[in-house]
């Protein structure tokens, strides 16, 4: 399982209005601001999503590299796809996959997808039977 991912954006204030217009839409409504200059691992400046105590998904500041990342998020019905969709083209995202059922992989796979304002591919998947 996924514990967390960072994803590294060129306009961080940009990124954080994009994904605090977005993600609570799918429950996402955390978000947390680290600055972990003194720590260890020398993560400073991560802004953090999530909800019910944790926050898997992070922005860092950086040089973006949107071919090598696809981010698939958990949506809990086709509504919260539709929605989350909707939020993102309305936030500056590109339509990429207009949500409905993606058969090729499942007939009950449904989901949409749209590339962020770096160019990152994001993903909004309801999968029945995982709920």
């Amino acid at each position: 399982m996924l514990d967390h991912m960072f994803l590294t954006v060129s306009d961080i204030e940009r990124s954080i209005a994009f994904y605090e217009a977005v993600l609570p839409h799918i429950g996402m409504t955390v978000r947390y601001d680290y600055d972990g200059k003194d720590g260890p691992a020398g993560h400073p400046d991560l802004k953090g999503f999530g909800a019910d105590g944790r926050i898997p998904f992070w922005l860092r500041h950086g040089t973006p590299a949107p071919g090598a990342v696809h981010v698939g998020f958990i949506a809990h019905s086709e509504a919260e796809v539709r929605s989350a969709h909707e939020a993102a083209l309305q936030a500056g995202a590109a339509n990429k996959i207009t949500p409905g059922p993606q058969a090729y992989y499942d007939p009950r796979y449904y989901a949409g997808q749209v590339t962020d304002p770096d160019g990152y591919t994001l993903e909004f998947v309801y999968k029945p039977w995982q709920h």
